[in-house]
């Protein structure tokens, strides 16, 4: 099951409350609330689509620039201080930065999920 929906750009969840029975979500990747919902995967998607053309609708009468998800910078913390030295060696030793070397990696990983 796909628990992601995406539209102009803006990636929504999807998820379910059985005692509500009810399809509910919200943007991801922005600080603005941006929720939604619908008692079917039709309505929940209308309702996903409707509450983004809503934020930027509001976004352009306020003069206000729209929030833009996943803008590529990214804060990374590693739970062993060792895979973070090890990272920055392997980078420094290979003439790349870290942040060159830790994106490289997740393409790799990226691609390899794809196949």
């Amino acid at each position: 099951m796909n628990n992601i929906m995406e539209y102009k750009g803006y990636i929504g969840s999807v998820e379910f409350s059985e005692s509500d029975e009810l399809f509910y979500g919200k943007v991801q990747g922005v600080r603005s609330l941006i929720s939604y919902e619908g008692s079917t995967a039709a309505e929940l998607v209308a309702d996903f689509h409707g509450a983004v053309d809503d934020y930027l609708t509001l976004c352009e009468e306020e003069g206000t620039k729209p929030e833009i998800a996943y803008k590529g910078s990214l804060n990374v913390r590693f739970k062993n201080r060792d895979t973070h030295r090890r990272a920055a060696v392997y980078a420094m030793t290979h003439d790349q930065s870290l942040n060159s070397f830790i994106e490289s990696a997740v393409e790799e990983k990226l691609a390899a999920v794809a196949r």
